[in-house]
C-alpha cells in the first residue's frame, strides 16, 4: 500500500497488550505505511561512547558542530525523549541503479543518488508522523512519543543495527546483507515498553564484510577505515556540509561529484545487481529526477536558479557558493581532461566578478591556477 493512500492509521489499544503484541501491532502499521523494514529496540544508551569520543577529540567530524557539540545527547536517548523505554527504527529502500554513460560527460557534475528524488526527511517524517500519533492515541494517558529524521542527536544506526534493520559495514553504512545499503532511516522514540526485534547475524559474525576491503580501497580521499570515516576527507561532507574552501588536495579526487559521494557503496559486493535485488521495491518518492547538473548551468545560477532546482529535494542543503564552489572543482577536473572554452570562460568570469561570494571567486582563481599549470 502507498503511504499515501494512509490517511487514518489507527492502532488498537496498546495498553492490555503485551510488549510482544504491541511489537507486533506496531511494525505492522510500519508496513502500511510502505516502510521497506522496521524493528524495534531497547533505548540503551550507546556502547560505542569511547570510540565516538576518541572520533570527535580527532577533528574526525570537521566542522560539524552539531555533533562535536552534542556528543553526550547523541550517545544517550533519553536526551531525545525523557523516559523513552523503546525505539522503533524503520528504513525506506531508495534506487542505486547505476548511472549510464552518456550521463558523465566532462561538463557533467552527479549527485548522489539519495538527493536524486524528493527529500526523504519529508517522505519519511510525515509517515512517522502518522505512525507516533496513532500510538499516542492508541496509548494510556502519560507516554511521550517522538518521530525524528536526522533531526535530534541519536546514533540511528547503531539502533537500526539492534532493531534488527541491518549490519554496519566497514563504511560504517547500515547493509543487509544481500540486499545492500541503498537505505533511509528514520525512528519513533516512545515511552512505551515494546519487545525488541531480534538483531540480524550472518555466518556466526557481527559484520557483513569479512575480508573484504573494496570501500576501502575505492575511497577517492582515503576516507576510510575498517568501520570509521574520517568525515572531513569524505566527499558526502565536503562537497554538502563543509562551508569554506575544500581543501585543493581534494580537488582532483572530487572528480565529477557535485554533490555527495556513492563510491564505497557502489563497488560494495552487497550492492551489485542480482536477481533478488532486482526485484526489491523502492518507494517512488525517489524515483531519480536527474542524476546531476550540467557544470555551467550552475556556475551561472542565482539564488533562485538554485532554489528553483532544489525544490522538495535534499540539495538544498547546500547553498549557493557550496553549489557553485562544487562546480568550479568539478568544471576544473573536467577541464584538465578536455578543453571546453565555454566552461574556461565561465570559471574564469566568476574569478573575476567582485559581486561572486569570496569563497566562490577563490575557488575559481585556485582552479585557474590548477588548469594552467
Amino acid at each position: 500500500m502507498s503511504a499515501r493512500q494512509v490517511t487514518d492509521l489507527a492502532l488498537e489499544p496498546l495498553a492490555p497488550l503485551t510488549p510482544q503484541q504491541r511489537q507486533a501491532c506496531i511494525l505492522d502499521a510500519c508496513r502500511t505505511l510502505g516502510f521497506a523494514h522496521a524493528g524495534v529496540c531497547a533505548a540503551d544508551a550507546s556502547a560505542y561512547g569511547d570510540v565516538v569520543r576518541a572520533w570527535v577529540d580527532d577533528g574526525k567530524h570537521g566542522e560539524m558542530s552539531y555533533i562535536g557539540d552534542r556528543v553526550e545527547q547523541m550517545l544517550d536517548p533519553n536526551s531525545v525523549l525523557d523516559g523513552v523505554r523503546s525505539i522503533i527504527c524503520v528504513a525506506d529502500r531508495y534506487s542505486g541503479a547505476r548511472d549510464s554513460r552518456d550521463q558523465k560527460s566532462p561538463a557533467h557534475g552527479r549527485i548522489g543518488r539519495y538527493a536524486r528524488g524528493r527529500d526523504y526527511h519529508d517522505v519519511i517524517r510525515r509517515r512517522l508522523k502518522k505512525l507516533a500519533e496513532a500510538i499516542e492515541r492508541a496509548s494510556d494517558e502519560g507516554h511521550g512519543h517522538r518521530a525524528v529524521v536526522d533531526t535530534a542527536p541519536l546514533m540511528e544506526r547503531e539502533h537500526a543495527v539492534r532493531a534488527g534493520l541491518g549490519l554496519i559495514g566497514k563504511h560504517t553504512l547500515l547493509i543487509r546483507p544481500a540486499e545492500g545499503s541503498w537505505l533511509l532511516l528514520g525512528e519513533v522514540l516512545t515511552t512505551l515498553e515494546i519487545a525488541p526485534s531480534e538483531p540480524m547475524q550472518t555466518l556466526d559474525r557481527a559484520d557483513p564484510c569479512g575480508s573484504c576491503t573494496r570501500c576501502i580501497d575505492a575511497c577517492p580521499t582515503d576516507a576510510i577505515r575498517p568501520f570509521s570515516v574520517d568525515a572531513s576527507r569524505c566527499l558526502s561532507y565536503t562537497t554538502i556540509e563543509h562551508r569554506g574552501p575544500i581543501d585543493p588536495s581534494l580537488y582532483e579526487s572530487t572528480g565529477d561529484w557535485l554533490f555527495g559521494c556513492d563510491v564505497c557503496q557502489e563497488v560494495c559486493p552487497h550492492n551489485q545487481p542480482t536477481r533478488r535485488t532486482r526485484r526489491l521495491p523502492v518507494h517512488d518518492a525517489y524515483a531519480p529526477r536527474r542524476t546531476g547538473f550540467d557544470l555551467l548551468e550552475v556556475l551561472g545560477w542565482t539564488e533562485e536558479d538554485r532554489r528553483a532546482a532544489c525544490t522538495t529535494s535534499a540539495l538544498k542543503r547546500a547553498k549557493l557558493p557550496m553549489f557553485k564552489r562544487n562546480a568550479l572543482i568539478c568544471a576544473g577536473n573536467a577541464l584538465r581532461q578536455h578543453d571546453d572554452p565555454a566552461l574556461r570562460a565561465g570559471v574564469e568570469a566568476l574569478a573575476e566578478d567582485a559581486s561572486e561570494d569570496s569563497l566562490v571567486r577563490e575557488t575559481a582563481r585556485e582552479v585557474l591556477a590548477r588548469v594552467s599549470s
